[in-house]
C-alpha cells in the first residue's frame, strides 16, 4: 500500500521468465515488469483484499490467489500469483491480475 517500487519488485523473480498480466498490459521478464511498475500509479489507499487462498504444491511453489475491492471502482479484482522457492528465497514467477464487474464468486458459500 506504501508503493514502495523497490520492495515489490524484490518479490519478483530476477529472471527474463519472470511474467505478470495485468488489467492492461502483458509483461515478460523481470525488466519489463520493474519498468511497468515505476511508471504505475498507486494502488487505491482504500483497497481491501480477500478472501485470500494459498496453495501448497510441495515445498518449493505456492499459489495465492485473492480477491480485491476498492471505492474507485465497482469492478472485484482478481490477482493470482506463483510463488517458487529459489536460491534467492521465495519470489513470485508469475502473477495474473484482472478485474470483473460481476462480485460472484462461485466459492463454498455461493452457488455457481
Amino acid at each position: 500500500m506504501a508503493n514502495d517500487v523497490a520492495a515489490l519488485d524484490g518479490w519478483f523473480w530476477a529472471d527474463e521468465r519472470t511474467v505478470r498480466f495485468g488489467v492492461a498490459e502483458q509483461l515478460y521478464g523481470f525488466d519489463a515488469v520493474a519498468r511497468w511498475r515505476a511508471a504505475a500509479r498507486p494502488v487505491p489507499a482504500d483497497r481491501r483484499v480477500g478472501p485470500v487462498v494459498v496453495t501448497a504444491l510441495g515445498p518449493d511453489v505456492a499459489v495465492a490467489a485473492c480477491e480485491f475491492r476498492s471505492s474507485s471502482t465497482p469492478a472485484v479484482g482478481r490477482q493470482s500469483q506463483v510463488w517458487a522457492r529459489l536460491a534467492q528465497g521465495w519470489r513470485i514467477v508469475h502473477a495474473h491480475v484482472s478485474a470483473h464487474d460481476e462480485p460472484g464468486r462461485g466459492g463454498p458459500d455461493e452457488p455457481v
